[in-house]
């Protein structure tokens, strides 16, 4: 009996120590596993959700408006002798800061920690700005008509976005529950675009004399809901809370190119749940 007893005892010592040596193992606490080594999130599917941002719009108004004037000011006697529609009416830069509001539509395709995938991202918001500017000059002889001519030209350009639609790539990384891309392709704007010029020519027998203002001469182009187009990038990071429930942070860049050179800047922050 002794005997037996000192045996039982030595087996149990021997299957505690091996107990200790065995790897703590994640599936053994109940964790999503790849394989047995680590753990990891299944970003696989598509997925759907909201965002807010916050950014900023620079537009570049310089030039958005010389053909205009240029086209006004055909085969009149102040553009072939004053050169009107190449004075420099310096519109230059407009800067505005605004919020928006939207959702997103995707689909990634997992192959272990590297992610790719398709994404749709929709931002409502009040983009945009305007510029004006004008100038005024009197010739310094007599034109051809006999006359002194003082001419004032002015501009007036603005830009509006409502709506901004980007359709991604992305390249992304699994990391734990975190999953950092970044993206770049299409985007397309729905916007206002109001531009205008004018031209008001005054004329005298003398330079010092009366001037006598003659008929104004002007010209508006303007779009509404009108289709722009140009490119984005930009990085983020994509944080999986709960099952299929995630939050983002982003960043995103987008240049439209149309009469209005413009350049978006946006900071959003989202909540997705991936299917």
């Amino acid at each position: 009996m002794r005997r037996l007893m000192v045996a039982a005892a030595m087996l149990g010592t021997v299957s505690a120590a091996h107990a200790a040596d065995m790897p703590d193992l994640p599936i053994l606490r109940g964790s999503f596993t790849d394989g047995l080594t680590r753990s990891s999130v299944n970003w696989q599917g598509s997925y759907v959700g909201a965002q807010a941002g916050y950014g900023s719009s620079d537009e570049n108004f310089n030039g958005s408006t010389s053909n205009m004037m240029a086209a006004l000011l055909a085969d009149t006697l102040i553009e072939s002798s004053m050169g009107v529609s190449q004075w420099n009416l310096g519109l230059g830069k407009a800067s505005q800061r605004t919020t928006g509001y939207g959702a997103f539509v995707g689909y990634n395709e997992q192959w272990d920690d590297v992610v790719l995938g398709l994404e749709v991202s929709w931002l409502h918001g009040t983009f945009g700005g305007m510029s004006s500017a004008s100038e005024r000059r009197v010739s310094a002889t007599a034109l051809s008509d006999g006359n002194f001519h003082d001419v004032t030209a002015t501009s007036t350009s603005s830009i509006s976005i409502s709506d901004i639609g980007t359709f991604r790539g992305r390249a992304a990384y699994a990391w734990g529950c975190f999953l950092p891309y970044m993206f770049g392709g299409l985007a397309l704007g729905n916007a206002d675009i109001v531009r205008t010029a004018s031209v008001q020519d005054r004329v005298s027998a003398t330079q010092f004399g009366t001037y006598t203002p003659l008929a104004p001469l002007s010209s508006t182009d303007a779009q509404h809901n009108h289709l722009i187009y140009g490119y984005t990038a930009g990085v983020g990071v994509d944080v999986n809370l709960v099952g299929g429930l995630f939050m983002r942070a982003e960043y995103e860049y987008i240049r439209f190119t149309a009469q209005v050179d413009t350049s978006i800047n946006t900071v959003r922050a989202g909540l997705g749940y991936k299917f």
